[in-house]
């Protein structure tokens, strides 16, 4: 049986590309971000590929910081780099993919969290 679950946090909006063919095929890559709740708190990046409507879904849906739970198998490969290398892969092929934070729970990307300040905002602050 090859079966994985986790759930874990995207590190970047997943890369998206379509196939050349009469109907494209959406292929979708992410790495999500995975506690593995031991007590030195180590994390594991974990490499996702979401083909078809799985891709169209990642595409649409899922940005960088999303907490998300991902059902799927895992599926190795092999290829050789521009210098001659040979090198290996280890990716979660998604089956499905689902939301585990409403829009309200989610963390706000890094450039949420400033705000303005508008201009003359000395003239207005009771205590100087």
């Amino acid at each position: 049986m090859n079966s994985v679950q986790i759930i874990g946090r995207l590190t970047r909006d997943p890369e998206v590309r379509y196939t050349n063919s009469a109907e494209p095929l959406a292929i979708a890559r992410y790495t999500i971000a995975v506690d593995r709740g031991d007590k030195d708190k180590n994390t594991d990046f974990i490499n996702c590929v979401a083909l078809g409507k799985n891709g169209s879904f990642a595409e649409k849906y899922l940005h960088k910081g999303m907490k998300i739970a991902v059902e799927g198998r895992i599926q190795t490969g092999s290829y050789t780099d521009k210098d001659g290398n040979k090198r290996y892969t280890t990716d979660v092929l998604v089956n499905r993919h689902e939301f585990c934070e409403s829009k309200g729970e989610a963390k706000p990307a890094p450039d949420e969290l400033f705000i303005n300040i508008p201009e003359n905002i000395d003239d207005e602050i009771p205590f100087n």
